[in-house]
């Protein structure tokens, strides 16, 4: 007779099996970059097919005039208020060290450069941002998008570009429009409620204030739009769990948008205050 073969004892169950990295698997790990590369390849992809034919006018100029009736008035009414506390909290600090001669040049600065574009970003990524995604994401669970694909049609090329363009021109135009408006506001708010002089007011701004700041701020409206338009594509071509998954999808690409709205903003100024040399040194 043969012996018995030696029974091999049991092996643990697979959760008693300690996991690497404080207990997380390697895949949930690594899908923060995932995503991130995700996103970036699809920045690029939308930057390659812009300069691609055909082009789609007609979907172009729907976009632009639909985020573009969404943002006017509510930028206009929150650039107003904005103004006025810059202009009335610079106001009292150079009042305190006895500068109010520069109260107009350092208010209309800090309008400008930082909250005119980071007003029009925050709203174009909140109105017009929130809709596309949502809309994109809607086709992509009807499974329009997969159809597109089949007959050999790109929706990157055919629905995203179109969206991504009209948001960053709209970026543009509405950052000029919130910094007349934030001016003005807090012009009125300097003279009336501060007793400032209108010349000191303007003479101070022409003193303190050069062309390269409009055009720094004009180019963080084009580069936050194209940021807003492309996260909020990201997240409406990758819903998750269906109709649910596309308002948590709505919800992700408005958070995502502003954290890195902040977060660009943070560098250009920062490579800007290198570059160009304030007025006057």
């Amino acid at each position: 007779m043969t012996a018995p073969l030696p029974v091999r004892p049991p092996e643990p169950p697979a959760e008693n099996v300690p996991e690497p990295s404080g207990g997380l698997p390697p895949t949930r790990l690594l899908a923060p970059l995932r995503e991130t590369g995700k996103l970036f390849a699809l920045a690029a992809a939308v930057t390659r097919a812009i300069f691609r034919r055909p082009f789609q006018v007609r979907e172009f100029i729907e976009q632009f005039w639909f985020v573009a009736s969404v943002t006017i008035l509510p930028a206009a009414l929150v650039s107003i208020p904005f103004g006025a506390v810059i202009a009335l909290q610079v106001g009292s600090l150079t009042e305190q060290l006895g500068a109010q001669s520069f109260t107009g040049g350092a208010s209309v600065l800090a309008v400008i450069q930082q909250a005119s574009p980071l007003i029009v970003a925050l709203l174009i990524a909140g109105a017009g941002g929130s809709a596309i995604c949502a809309d994109l994401g809607s086709r992509k669970i009807r499974e329009e998008l997969d159809a597109m694909e089949v007959m050999g049609v790109s929706p990157i090329q055919r629905l995203v570009v179109p969206r991504v363009l009209a948001m960053m021109l709209v970026a543009v135009l509405l950052n000029g429009l919130v910094s007349v408006v934030g001016t003005l506001g807090g012009y009125f708010f300097n003279v009336i409620m501060q007793d400032g002089t209108p010349g000191a007011y303007l003479a101070s701004f022409s003193a303190l204030a050069q062309l390269p700041d409009l055009y720094v701020s004009e180019f963080k409206a084009l580069i936050f739009g194209f940021i807003a338009g492309v996260v909020a594509a990201y997240r409406g071509l990758h819903p998750r769990g269906g109709p649910k998954g596309v308002g948590d999808a709505v919800n992700q690409s408005v958070v995502i948008t502003f954290m890195l709205l902040f977060f660009v903003n943070m560098v250009l100024t920062t490579i800007y205050l290198q570059i160009v040399p304030a007025k006057g040194s």
